[in-house]
């Protein structure tokens, strides 16, 4: 039995002389890229070459929008309204889209990066669903056949599906989670998994089995995902990917471009 999923990694987020990860290797283990815009990291040189390397690559562009936060590298919330949250994605989606245009690529999807991914989260699981809706009108606007990404179990996903848009929803192995699918706060000690070997173990339990081992032990069976994710903001993350990609030909998973698999 093969098992397909798509396995995505943060990129673009290097910043004029400052070098983070290293995304042209990288690019060679993953099928889709979700790349910084200028906001919470990267900037237009990084941006332009990153879209040139997906293109030439054949992975999937998506555009990677965060807070205006660079110092704090989107991870501090920032209490916005839900018309500048709009505003704030169809400006990174239109910077994106004009680099992408530039070398005849095509946009494939769209991820919310660190906090603003997690408050309009946490602010859909209490509720309120304004954040979520703010964020699926910008994509509606720009272009209704993306795909946005979803946390895995979150109730974004069918926000945005009944908005009409076309949902993914992600899971990440290097990432502690909550029994109730949330991620542990990355103030938490061992929230972000380091060792190499457990996080392939994780996600190779998630493709084959969809299971997650919650941090306080809780095993989360059943959980429904289309593309993973590890981040790219460490030094470890190209051999963590081989190594990934290594596990997952022994065990028959293959990976697969977001777009053949959300249809």
């Amino acid at each position: 039995m093969s098992f397909k999923i798509d396995l995505n990694c943060d990129m673009g987020e290097s910043f004029g002389n400052y070098v983070l990860g290293c995304d042209y290797e990288v690019m060679d283990e993953i099928s889709s890229a979700n790349i910084a815009c200028g906001f919470h990291a990267g900037d237009f040189m990084v941006l332009d070459k990153t879209i040139k390397w997906a293109i030439e690559k054949q992975v999937g562009i998506g555009c990677h929008p965060g807070f205006p936060d660079m110092q704090g590298f989107g991870r501090r919330n920032l209490e916005l309204s839900p018309d500048e949250v709009e505003k704030l994605c169809t400006y990174q989606l239109g910077a994106m889209s004009a680099f992408i245009k530039k070398y005849g690529g095509k946009m494939q999807h769209f991820k919310p990066h660190g906090n603003l991914y997690i408050m309009t989260y946490t602010k859909a699981m209490n509720g309120d669903a304004s954040w979520a809706e703010a964020l699926g009108r910008a994509v509606l606007a720009f272009d209704p056949s993306l795909i946005i990404m979803s946390f895995a179990g979150a109730p974004t996903k069918d926000i945005w599906k009944s908005m009409g848009l076309r949902v993914a929803s992600e899971v990440y192995p290097d990432r502690e989670y909550n029994p109730n699918m949330t991620h542990v706060s990355r103030r938490v000690p061992g929230a972000v998994i380091k060792d190499h070997y457990r996080v392939v173990e994780r996600a190779v339990m998630m493709a084959k089995e969809h299971k997650i081992v919650a941090m306080d032990g809780t095993v989360l069976e059943n959980v429904e995902f289309e593309t993973m994710c590890v981040h790219g903001d460490n030094p470890e993350t190209l051999q963590g990917l081989q190594d990934i990609n290594k596990a997952f030909k022994a065990n028959d998973v293959e990976v697969t471009p977001l777009a053949k698999i959300i249809r």
